[in-house]
């Protein structure tokens, strides 16, 4: 099917962009549509649903242009990205939640990660468990993104206990950041996939999203924000209890971790089972447990992981 929509009442440099970058941005989100633009026209060509979706997105591009000065691609993503309202997601929880910054959606891959997205819409603290490669902080990143996007938030914020996984940091040379960056990294890897990185940057910079150790939390109140833990089993109960009580009124709390990884002197003094089960059945708060089959990286992952499992129940018998 082909159609031609005509720009009547705007300039098309104000929806296209310098260099065409905003309608480059725009069509990403239609691999399988072929789009010319000629002056103020667009020339279309494509599957029928996709150019009546194609009409409905660009009317809500330039009525956004008309409360605004100019547009960004960020303009693009949250048009895209905003759909998913809460009560979608709660019949649904395999709806996208977020798109990459090379326009790929982010959703949930397996059931249990379907049962975390729900669980976030449903209650103000959620507790997600389970072995390394499960996708429990990607997903948490990706929906606290959303949340900022559609401007349900205010903030994001980002904390990991610094605990050395066996290695020795405290040498290396720079400033307390410097040091602290590499326990920071994969949470930056995760936000990188999600909002550009000049974006990030500027986020960052004004502290709309923030990432610090988990020290840097005590005495503060966390309000109209996202505030992911991430590796809680590295949290005595003492440090889980000061970080919970920072919640405000207006927070969505999701701390995640790995049990079977501790990385204190001690692993019994680890508190993040011992907390799951001291809040267990309070309204409000969830906790969704991973195993080895919900795994999401390479397949060697899963393996892996139970061939751990199974040492730690015990050798195997000749």
């Amino acid at each position: 099917m082909k159609k031609t929509i005509t720009l009547e009442t705007i300039d098309p440099i104000e929806i296209y962009g310098a260099g065409n970058k905003i309608l480059e941005e725009f069509c990403s989100y239609f691999p399988g549509l072929k789009v010319v633009a000629r002056g103020n026209e667009l020339h279309l060509d494509g599957k029928q649903s996709q150019i009546e979706e194609f009409n409905i997105r660009l009317a809500e591009l330039i009525e956004r242009r008309k409360h605004k000065m100019n547009l960004t691609p960020y303009d693009v993503e949250e048009i895209f990205d905003g759909e998913n309202s809460a009560e979608k997601f709660r019949l649904s929880g395999d709806a996208i939640i977020v798109h990459t910054t090379e326009g790929k959606p982010i959703k949930a891959r397996n059931k249990t990660q379907e049962a975390m997205v729900k669980a976030y819409f449903e209650n103000d603290l959620i507790f997600a468990t389970g072995p390394a490669g499960t996708g429990k902080t990607y997903i948490a990143i990706a929906l606290a993104v959303r949340a900022l996007k559609n401007r349900e938030i205010k903030r994001i914020i980002l904390t990991r206990p610094a605990v050395e996984a066996g290695e020795r940091l405290g040498f290396l040379p720079g400033d307390l950041k410097d040091k602290l960056d590499p326990y920071l990294q994969p949470l930056y890897d995760a936000l990188g996939d999600m909002i550009p990185s000049r974006k990030l940057q500027d986020f960052i910079a004004e502290g709309t999203i923030q990432i610090a150790p988990l020290a840097y939390m005590r005495g503060r109140t966390l309000d109209r924000a996202c505030v992911i833990l991430d590796e809680a089993q590295n949290t005595n109960t003492g440090q889980l209890k000061m970080f919970l009580t920072r919640m405000g009124p207006s927070a969505k709390f999701i701390v995640t971790g790995d049990a079977s990884q501790v990385d204190l002197p001690r692993r019994e003094d680890s508190g993040l089972l011992r907390s799951i089960s001291m809040l267990r059945g309070i309204k409000g708060i969830a906790s969704i447990t991973f195993t080895s089959a919900d795994i999401v990286r390479h397949p060697l992952v899963t393996k892996i992981v139970r061939a751990y499992e199974q040492n730690e129940k015990g050798p195997a018998q000749e």
